[in-house]
């Protein structure tokens, strides 16, 4: 992959400066697609792979992805996590072909080449051949052949990998309020509940966007807006960080107000607070942080999404199939400490998410129907501005000023090409 530009694109902000316009083409073309792999899932960043409680104990695996590239994250016997690239040195094949597991070291079935836990390679089968015949070069040296090793950081038991090796240390990636925030879920020791997987046939940049964009969540998710859990006009604000490429939204549902919302929302269908549920359990949760706050979706460059919705709490992984799908990866938990009351709480409002879930079914429709109507389309473009267009902070939440945020960072990153 060169680094000559891409094809011009329009992605000039609009005539007075507070919009931002996107190509639909970064969608839906394989030199996007491409480019991204090369520059953000294998370049100047870190990505998100596991938590630390899904390999909890020595000799503990997970296979997963960092873009389209796939890895093992591992425990290894002196309590070191490592993340190596899942692809034998000797003939490109898959080492690791289960999601999770335990085992001493890791083998590779085609030929049986293995690895220890940290990707340092332990054994070649007939290395010196038999009966005098056959086997390796003499000069063949077990070091130089070992699984590609991954640079690795974790923030509050959150495991992210690199493959760059000048990268800026993790916590500089991440900056101080990603950093603060996930510290504030992660205040304690966790308890994996289980995984959720779906499938969904568009960009994964699609998805990016809705988990920056607090504008469509009391519009598209009427469950939401229906039974309090998150409404516009809720006290709440967007924040970023500093590089403008990880965003932070939240909200307090104590601040609702029936009466002064119904006129915020007019004749909007969004609103309607005359349903009921028939079992209003789902609904009843306790309150577990300090600060009030209901609602958190922390969006971290490039592929995680760290919630708090209600009570229940979870990581999305983003991994990505090609330019026109993605699966998205939820990993529900709890606290190590939760009480029985707690652990049924959170059970049952996980169905407020997930691919069926009653808020969050609704995203990846919405991300399957920008994808169908814009195949094949290279001229037309997005037009972002709501909240003024710019990559700012809002303390409210009507902006879409952390997707601005996000399209800047990929710019820098990956490109449009020349704007006009």
């Amino acid at each position: 992959m060169t680094d000559t530009a891409l094809p011009d694109e329009n992605t000039s902000r609009t005539a007075n400066g507070t919009g931002r316009r996107i190509p639909y083409r970064v969608f839906t073309d394989p030199e996007y697609h491409a480019r991204e792999q090369e520059k953000i899932f294998q370049g100047e960043a870190w990505s998100f792979v596991a938590l630390e409680a899904e390999v909890p104990e020595a000799g503990d695996f997970k296979s997963t992805f960092i873009g389209e590239t796939p890895v093992i994250v591992t425990r290894a016997a002196d309590g070191a996590v490592h993340v190596v690239v899942n692809r034998c040195a000797h003939r490109g094949a898959l080492v690791c072909r289960e999601l999770r597991g335990n085992r001493p070291n890791l083998e590779c079935v085609y030929h049986q080449w293995a690895y220890d836990l940290a990707g340092n390679l332990i054994g070649v089968p007939f290395r010196r051949g038999l009966k005098g015949q056959g086997g390796m070069p003499g000069d063949f040296d077990m070091k130089q052949h070992g699984l590609k090793q991954l640079r690795v950081g974790i923030v509050g038991g959150l495991v992210f990998a690199s493959f760059s090796q000048s990268v800026v240390p993790l916590n500089d990636f991440l900056g101080p309020l990603v950093v603060e925030h996930i510290e504030r879920i992660m205040h304690k020791p966790i308890k994996v509940l289980g995984d959720q997987r779906q499938y969904v046939h568009g960009n994964w940049k699609l998805y990016a966007e809705n988990t920056r964009d607090p504008y469509h969540a009391s519009l598209l998710h009427l469950f939401h807006n229906t039974f309090g859990l998150y409404r516009s006009t809720q006290t709440g604000k967007a924040l970023m960080d500093s590089e403008k490429r990880h965003s932070l939204l939240y909200s307090i549902a104590a601040s609702n107000d029936d009466a002064a919302d119904k006129q915020a929302y007019g004749d909007s269908r969004t609103f309607d607070t005359e349903f009921k549920l028939q079992d209003m359990s789902l609904l009843k949760g306790r309150q577990e942080f300090d600060d009030g706050i209901t609602l958190v979706i922390l969006a971290v460059f490039p592929n995680l999404v760290l919630q708090q919705i209600q009570n229940t709490l979870a990581v999305r992984q983003i991994v990505p199939k090609g330019q026109e799908a993605f699966e998205l990866v939820w990993t529900h938990f709890g606290y190590a400490d939760d009480d029985a009351e707690m652990q049924a709480i959170r059970r049952k409002q996980t169905n407020l998410i997930g691919p069926a879930g009653l808020i969050s079914m609704e995203d990846g429709e919405a991300v399957e129907i920008v994808q169908n109507a814009i195949v094949g389309e290279q001229q037309a473009t997005s037009f972002i501005a709501m909240g003024g267009g710019r990559a700012e902070d809002a303390d409210h939440l009507v902006t879409e000023g952390a997707i601005v945020g996000f399209w800047d960072s990929y710019e820098k990153l990956v490109g449009f090409g020349t704007a006009r």
